[in-house]
Formats: C-alpha cells, sequence, structure tokens
C-alpha cells in the first residue's frame, strides 16, 4: 500500500470500526440501565406494540383487582352486620320467652315489651349503618318515597370480575326476599308487617312500624302492646307464646340465609380475587419475556464492546500517525 497524506485508508477503516463500536456500546448500555431488550419501538416494533397491549390489560386487571377488594369489603362489612343482627334476634328470642312467665303482670309486660322495641331499634339501627360507600345490602332501596340508610345510594352491589368487562351483582335482601325467607311464622299478625314493612324489623314481621324513613326506629312491636299487654290473637291462648317464639326463630332464620348467601359470594369474589392475582402476574411476566434484558449476556456484552473500544481507538491512533511517517522521510 502506498503512503498518501491526502488519503489515509487505514484511519477510515479504523474511524468506521470505532463508530460501529460506539454504536452497539451506546445501545448495550441503555439495555443495561434499563434492564430492557426493548425500551421503544425501534428495539423491536412487533414485540414493543405487544408489550403495550399487555401492560394496558395489566392497567385494566389491577382496576378489576381493585374492583374486586371492594366488593370484598362491601360484602364483609355486610356479613358483621348481619352476624350482628343475629345475636340482637337472639336476645329477641329470649325476651319473648321471658314473656310467657309474665303473662299475669301487665307492668313486667310492659318492661318486657319496651325492651323488645329497644332490640327492634338496634336491628334497624345495624341495617341503616350497614351501608359501604353508599352501597347498602340489608336497608330499604331509596328509588322510592323513603330511603332506609344514612348515606345509602343503592341497595345492589355491582362489580366487574374480568378484563372483557363480566359484571356480577349481588342484589339486597330486603323486602321480597327476606320477607320470602320469613314466611308468616306461623303468625297471621305478622304477615301484616312483613307486606307493609319496609324497615329490617317490620320485614321480619317484629315491628309494626313500616315507616323506612332514615333514622326512624319502630315505636312498637308486634307481640305486647304498652298499657294492653298481648292483644293479638295469634300469640294468645294456649299456643300464644309457641306462635312468638317461632316468629322470631323464623326471623333468625330469615337472616342465618342472608349469611349463607354473603358467604357464598364471598367465596366467589375470594376466587375471582385469587384468579385475577394469576393473571395480572402472567401478563406481566408475558410482557418480561417480550422485553426484558438479560443481564448477564448484557454484562458480558458491555465488557467486550468496552475492550473493543479500546482496541478501535489504539487502531485509528496509529493510522493516524502514518502521516508523521511520511514526514520523517523528508528530513
Amino acid at each position: 500500500m502506498s503512503l498518501s497524506i491526502n488519503n489515509n485508508a487505514s484511519s477510515k477503516i479504523a474511524i468506521e470500526t470505532l463508530n460501529a463500536v460506539q454504536g452497539d456500546l451506546s445501545s448495550t448500555q441503555n439495555v443495561v440501565s434499563t434492564g430492557l431488550k426493548v425500551s421503544t419501538a425501534a428495539d423491536n416494533a412487533a414485540a414493543f406494540g405487544i408489550a403495550q397491549q399487555m401492560q394496558g390489560n395489566v392497567s385494566g386487571q389491577s382496576a378489576v383487582n381493585d374492583g374486586l377488594s371492594f366488593a370484598a369489603q362491601t360484602v364483609s362489612s355486610t356479613a358483621s352486620a348481619a352476624n350482628q343482627i343475629i345475636s340482637v334476634l337472639q336476645s329477641v328470642q329470649q325476651a319473648v320467652t321471658s314473656l310467657g312467665d309474665n303473662l299475669g303482670s301487665p307492668a313486667s309486660l310492659d318492661q318486657i315489651g319496651t325492651q323488645i322495641t329497644q332490640y327492634l331499634a338496634q336491628i334497624d339501627t345495624i341495617a341503616r349503618n350497614a351501608t359501604f360507600n353508599g352501597v347498602n345490602l340489608l336497608a330499604a332501596s331509596p328509588g322510592g318515597s323513603t330511603s332506609d340508610g344514612k348515606g345509602m345510594t343503592t341497595n345492589t352491589l355491582n362489580y366487574v370480575t374480568g378484563l372483557q368487562g363480566d359484571v356480577s351483582t349481588v342484589t339486597g335482601f330486603a323486602a321480597s326476599t327476606i320477607a320470602n325467607w320469613v314466611g308468616t311464622g306461623g303468625a297471621a299478625g305478622a304477615a301484616t308487617g312483613i307486606a307493609t314493612g319496609l324497615t329490617l324489623s317490620a320485614i321480619l314481621g317484629l315491628s309494626v312500624s313500616s315507616d323506612a324513613t332514615a333514622g326512624v326506629n319502630p315505636t312498637a312491636n308486634v307481640f305486647e302492646t304498652q298499657g294492653q299487654g298481648i292483644t293479638n290473637a295469634s300469640y294468645t291462648g294456649a299456643t300464644g307464646v309457641a306462635n312468638m317464639i317461632t316468629q322470631v326463630q323464623a326471623a333468625i332464620k330469615a337472616m342465618t340465609f342472608v349469611t349463607s348467601e354473603l358467604g357464598a359470594n364471598t367465596n366467589m369474589i375470594k376466587n375471582m380475587s385469587t384468579y385475577g392475582s394469576t393473571i395480572s402476574d402472567n401478563l406481566t411476566n408475558g410482557i418480561g419475556a417480550l422485553t426484558d434484558a438479560d443481564m448477564a449476556a448484557a454484562s458480558a456484552k458491555l465488557t467486550s464492546l468496552q475492550t473493543k473500544q479500546q482496541l478501535a481507538i489504539k487502531s485509528l491512533t496509529i493510522a493516524n500517525s502514518q502521516s508523521q511517517n511520511i514526514l520523517s522521510m523528508f528530513q
């Protein structure tokens, strides 16, 4: 190869090699710093597009999982209220049984009757306050002229169960559903309370109040009338006490049906939450398979390119020194 001061082919080759190494080194450094082999569409258009779609699904599934958590808390709150109501109903049964032991004492009957009415007020208060973010599955529907719930906006819980928009519903238990579970309880007087009552205690056939206005508690029960004793024909005579106990037991049975329904919904939500978490993990792993870099391979490549960079610089230095060698020929 002839020596020329106008053209240095070796230097050009060295520069091209150095530029190529610099480009690979910059790309590898980006992989090391981000941990991604595909961080932009320029790296791999197909993989980047698929990963972005999958990332959208991850975000959607995250919202689904949050909704399931909210649904679980709503159902759990309602279940706690229902269990507490059952506990109060057990106290009502004890008080109703005591009526049979005090039939000859009007004063005692009034005292026990007042106690029963207070228990019923507790039931309605618990039902009203079983509201979770506007959803109340125990109180009366706010769609009518009255509303039986503080801050209640609906008595139906709707929640999304999957990425494709599948929706499950937990319908409130007030009025018809609980009334069907209660039945008449063997007491003709209770049927009126079930048919016209909107408060939970009335739906259970235990109070005579049908006013479901928020904050209004029952002022009387179906068993004992203040100053009059037990006047309902269904609760007098030889079978009167048995009928009263049967009515309360029917109410307890109805509330246990409520807890059973809530338990079934709890299990379904739990299963969907578990499945949702698995879907999120699988989507995330899928994105990683498309875009995540092999850091061990990236580290090895970075070391190799750094070595090549140094050699390319050395080669360019040698190539550039050829002009100085020409100068020495004229000295």
